[in-house]
């Protein structure tokens, strides 16, 4: 494993470079790093992956200046120009599903394919509000602060089985973010309530949306209407794992790996194509799945 720094931005790059697939690039969400794609490694083993520390958070806290969704995905794409990565699988958690998405429209030949766990087109106008009132805390409450954000994210964005019975994701979640800096979170709260949704129906590559059946932020409702949207893709699935909250790939790390394999079973099948080359609609395989761990 290779820790690469870039302009203060920290991306963790693990596994074989010769890889004869394309390389997956991860992007966490909001109050996490790269280290929330761990428990999914063995799923990923046989690629190159690459977990990038989104500027404000983990090791890349100390990138200053406004944070937004359009600096994420700069920093995501300087990261593969650096490491001369031409096309990557992209898997997104939360936040870091609209950066994915945002980056599949603006440079759709760097895309192979999206993986978005707790996806999100866009927040809510309550959530927006929500997001400013804790950047207000963070900023001004400090440790305290974040500490207090951290016991409602853990009550708030886990299911009642993760609290009880995976104490590993409920210290993750709390470290996370009581380790935070204050600032640098507020910074990326108000980055997330000023996310715009992307023109996802532009989108083509193979899509796969994963959320839980408790996840209050990307509920299935939510996942569902995303789906809709992306009538573009030429390979679409949607997955709704059981007794799940937001922080899918902690809660529900194996049933996370198995969907994402099938996926990429499912891509591997499909015709390779250009880059903006028009899907017609007969080739087009669209499948709602529910996972049961």
């Amino acid at each position: 494993m290779t820790l690469h720094f870039m302009e203060r931005i920290a991306l963790e790059d693990d596994g074989p470079e010769g890889a004869a697939d394309d390389p997956v690039f991860c992007v966490h969400g909001l109050g996490g790093s790269g280290n929330i794609w761990i428990p999914m490694m063995a799923a990923l083993a046989r690629h190159r992956v690459l977990r990038i520390d989104l500027p404000g958070s983990g090791l890349s806290q100390r990138a200053e200046g406004a944070l937004s969704v359009s600096r994420f995905v700069d920093a995501a794409l300087m990261a593969c120009e650096r490491l001369g990565i031409k096309r990557a699988h992209w898997l997104g958690h939360s936040l870091g599903t609209i950066v994915c998405q945002h980056l599949a429209v603006m440079a759709p030949e760097r895309v192979s394919s999206l993986a978005l766990f707790g996806p999100l087109l866009a927040p809510a106008d309550a959530a927006r509000q929500g997001l400013k009132a804790r950047a207000l805390k963070a900023r001004h409450e400090g440790v305290t602060g974040m500490h207090s954000i951290a016991l409602q994210t853990v009550q708030a964005a886990l299911s009642r089985e993760t609290r009880e019975r995976n104490p590993l994701a409920v210290s993750f979640v709390r470290d996370a973010l009581m380790r935070g800096d204050p600032e640098a979170y507020a910074r990326s709260c108000e980055a997330l309530a000023a996310a715009q949704p992307a023109y996802v129906d532009r989108i083509t590559a193979p899509v796969l949306l994963v959320t839980g059946d408790e996840d209050a932020v990307a509920p299935p409702q939510g996942l569902r209407s995303l789906a809709d949207r992306m009538q573009s893709s030429l390979n679409l699935r949607s997955v709704v794992l059981p007794r799940c909250g937001h922080w899918t790939t902690l809660e529900r790390p194996d049933e996370c790996g198995r969907a994402w394999t099938e996926f990429m079973g499912s891509v591997s099948r499909l015709p390779r194509r250009r880059s903006g080359t028009a899907v017609h609609r007969a080739e087009r395989v669209h499948r709602a799945e529910r996972v049961y761990g």
